[in-house]
């Protein structure tokens, strides 16, 4: 009968066949034909596992993942990656061997900071059914979130890094892919896994999905001072998933109004209103007369028949309200004074209320929407900006920095009771209230940035009005231009917003 062990040599046995055990993850796998990348394998926890088919005279990667899902707080998928650093570009043909199933199985083009299941990462995700987004999560073990394009079932797909932010383009042939919105910053710090990736969306499935026309690049660093403006006009569920790109466009659009029927968006572009149907491509220009500097402060009068706006071209170019028919006309004028910038709408339609410069101090004021005289609502010292009606007419909503940075207050429609909502070290712009009275959606700076200046890191925040718990809706890159106006669907359960992308050439 052979000794036993000794304690000391069944410790050192046991430390000797866990170092020589292979990695979990098998995402180590490298000698097999990975074409331009290092190595593949499973990451998070998957039932069956996946494989990599590199064909290299047709240069495709044939690759099958299983995995329960690419979302939440974890990922389970196959993994085919190059690890880098710095700024990259990763172009495919994408195509699924098998469009049955499950339609929410996913092909994707990813960055990941590591192998982690619950790794902050980016990826542009074409899912069998069509749906095609850019989901990311912007740290390690934070929830997935995305931004839905509204290109379907693109064929040719890329996703790319520029300093820290990510942006996806899209094809629908075979040509070069264009800007489909998403101009999120996601730190990757050092080097990351850049690849190709399948998930089943099934635990007890599996999905094979084909890339072909591979190009992977790292381009020198961006000139972002040099780079395109693109505006793209999305929308958002309150519950913070569903984020949508419903229009995208080069150059700089502004300050979405959403009808009352929620039929179509309003917004300004090149001093101009435009129209545009929801989920329609092409917006239309609304006649606004004489009015051809219309800026950012304009909105849908309660009984939908009228449009306020704020116009730059006449006086000085100061800034007048006017009003028009909501289907354009003869702009019919309403503040004599000038600068005056539109902001609200009494419910009963009877009064306006605007901010006005008067004595190089703004305030706030109401003014009778058939013209008349008007009424200052705020006098004390420093910028009062962003008034809004409560929807049943007893409050006005605002942001005053009179506390020394901007902050969220409101006060009696008559301008008394004046009280701070809530108090925090950051700065708060334009509070919109939901047709139902129960959430105000505001814009979000951080502490070191004065105004509300464009191309700026901010958030929209939500708050419930009933116990004033706030939330973040979403973190974006805007500020200036992306939610002066009321934009609340008429339905309380979406916003739309301007967000901006910086594509380098």
């Amino acid at each position: 009968m052979p000794k036993p062990l000794s304690s000391f040599w069944f410790v050192l046995t046991c430390f000797f066949s866990l170092t020589q055990m292979p990695d979990p993850s098998g995402a180590q796998e490298r000698g097999t034909r990975t074409g331009v990348f290092d190595g593949h394998g499973d990451v998070g926890a998957v039932l069956h596992a996946g494989s990599v088919d590199y064909d290299a005279s047709k240069q495709t990667y044939t690759i099958t993942g299983s995995g329960e899902n690419m979302w939440s707080v974890a990922d389970a998928f196959q993994f085919l990656w190059k690890k880098m650093s710095g700024d990259v570009t990763l172009t495919a043909d994408v195509s699924f061997a098998e469009t049955r199933g499950n339609e929410h199985k996913k092909a994707v083009l990813i960055l990941r900071q590591s192998l982690d299941p619950d790794s902050a990462y980016a990826d542009v995700a074409l899912h069998a059914g069509g749906l095609t987004s850019l989901q990311f999560r912007d740290k390690q073990g934070a929830v997935t979130r995305e931004v839905q394009s509204n290109i379907s079932a693109p064929k040719r797909l890329r996703i790319a890094k520029r300093g820290d932010y990510v942006y996806i383009s899209l094809s629908g042939g075979t040509g070069e892919p264009n800007v489909a919105g998403g101009w999120l910053r996601i730190p990757l710090h050092g080097s990351f896994y850049v690849g190709l990736g399948v998930c089943s969306h099934d635990k007890d499935a599996a999905a094979k999905a084909v890339f072909s026309n591979v190009s992977l690049d790292a381009p020198a660093p961006a000139q972002l001072e040099k780079a395109a403006l693109y505006s793209a006009l999305e929308t958002i569920a309150i519950d913070g998933t569903g984020r949508r790109v419903e229009y995208l466009a080069p150059g700089r659009f502004e300050a979405p109004n959403w009808t009352r029927d929620g039929r179509a968006f309003l917004f300004n572009r090149n001093g101009r209103i435009e129209r545009l149907p929801v989920s329609g491509e092409t917006p239309e220009v609304i006649d606004t007369g004489f009015a051809i500097r219309c800026n950012n402060d304009h909105g849908i009068s309660p009984d939908a028949t009228q449009l306020a706006i704020s116009d730059n071209s006449q006086e000085d170019h100061n800034s007048i309200v006017y009003m028009v028919p909501i289907h354009g006309g003869t702009p019919r004028r309403i503040t004599q004074k000038s600068p005056s910038y539109w902001h609200g709408w009494s419910p009963d339609g009877t009064t306006l209320a605007f901010v006005g410069q008067r004595n190089g101090e703004f305030d706030i004021y109401t003014i009778p929407a058939a013209g008349g005289e008007e009424t200052r609502l705020t006098t004390a010292k420093g910028l009062d900006d962003g008034p809004e009606y409560s929807p049943d007419g007893k409050y006005i909503y605002f942001n005053s920095e009179r506390t020394g940075h901007m902050q969220i207050w409101r006060m009696k429609s008559d301008g008394s009771d004046q009280e701070q909502i809530f108090s925090d070290d950051r700065n708060n712009w334009f509070p919109h209230i939901s047709p139902d009275g129960q959430w105000m959606v505001f814009l979000t700076y951080e502490t070191d940035v004065t105004g509300h200046p464009e191309n700026k890191d901010v958030m929209l925040r939500l708050m419930s009005l009933g116990d004033k718990k706030i939330t973040v809706l979403a973190k974006l890159f805007g500020g200036q231009g992306t939610i002066n106006v009321p934009s609340w669907s008429p339905d309380n359960k979406r916003l739309a917003f301007v967000s901006y992308l910086l594509i380098p050439n």
